[in-house]
């Protein structure tokens, strides 16, 4: 009988959070496989946000997010698939340390009330790879080239009729 292969341990890094108001709920993962720590909001009183709208909803928390790593905030898949409602601007650098918001839009024919202590976001810690920028005259040749917008989905050469003729338009 061969041995069992030891499981490699990852290291664990602390990400510090601070409740700024009373009510505030400290985000917690789902469970030990869940990407994201659940984020709730902290106001006081309900929220509604209208259709078609948009607010900005508080968590009453701040973060120390490891260094090297940012806190990206996303939308609960619940939320976005039964209520129609989407986050933005969601990049919380790992040197802020103000009261992390979470932007909610409601895409939705019909008004959404945020209530207190609802989980309305996720928060998923990234690493951020080291990078800094180098300008150049010519970039290397790939087989994509400058197709976008679902551009690897269909054949090459209609993609550079597409691109060929927006140029015409926008000269």
């Amino acid at each position: 009988m061969k041995p069992q292969a030891e499981e490699k341990k990852e290291t664990v890094y602390p990400l510090r959070v601070k409740r700024l108001v009373e009510n505030a709920i400290v985000p917690k993962k789902a469970n030990e496989y869940a990407a994201g720590y659940d984020l709730y909001s902290s106001n006081a009183e309900d929220i509604t946000i209208e259709p078609q709208g948009k607010a900005l909803i508080p968590t009453g928390c701040s973060f120390s997010i490891p260094h090297g790593n940012y806190g990206r905030i996303a939308p609960r898949s619940g939320l976005a698939w039964k209520k129609h409602l989407d986050v933005g601007a969601g990049v919380i650098d790992s040197d802020y340390r103000g009261e992390v918001r979470v932007v909610i839009f409601n895409l939705s024919q019909n008004e959404y009330v945020v209530t207190p202590g609802e989980r309305i976001a996720q928060m998923i810690i990234e690493k951020v790879v080291p990078t800094e920028i180098e300008e150049v005259d010519d970039l290397e040749v790939t087989e994509r080239g400058a197709g976008g917008f679902g551009s690897t989905g269909v054949k090459l050469n209609e993609i550079n009729n597409d691109i060929n003729k927006e140029n015409q338009i926008i000269s």
